[in-house]
């Protein structure tokens, strides 16, 4: 397995309001930046988008290091909170359906094609990629979008 490293990140104006989300994936010294909007959305969508669409864009099942300075996104899986949900039919501990499902899903499947170790790095600290992946995140809500 080719083993890739992942930044990434989410932002929003308002909440919800105009959304944006960022990412880096590096491989065998190659780097890719890529971003993206949505009009009406929230900052933990668009955590959940700049994962989904990083682990999407792999080719083929990888060895990943995703990092985020989502504490929604991380523990979620670090916490084992979505083999939860999944047991308990996409519910969570107040029996109340999981928000945003329809993105968990598909972040799900992605994580089960790739063997992905998820890192929690502090957000707008001095971690150079995750402040490149907030710019990005932030001028995709302006409508300035990196893609592929």
């Amino acid at each position: 397995m080719k083993k890739v490293i992942i930044y990434t990140d989410g932002a929003c104006s308002g909440n919800p309001g105009p959304g944006g989300y960022g990412l880096i994936i590096s491989c065998d010294g190659k780097t890719l930046e890529l971003s993206g909007r949505e009009d009406n959305t929230t900052n933990n969508r668009m955590e959940l988008m700049a994962a989904i669409i990083a682990l999407e864009t792999l080719k083929f099942p990888c060895e990943v290091e995703l990092y985020s300075d989502s504490s929604y996104l991380v523990n979620a899986y670090n916490n084992n909170w979505i083999e939860g949900w999944k047991k308990n039919g996409w519910k969570n501990s107040s029996k109340q359906p999981v928000k945003n499902i329809e993105l968990w899903e598909r972040l799900d499947t992605q994580m089960g094609r790739h063997k992905v170790n998820l890192i929690k790095v502090k957000g707008h600290a001095d971690v150079e990629l995750n402040n490149r992946c907030d710019k990005l995140a932030t001028d995709a809500v302006k409508g300035i979008i990196v893609a592929k």
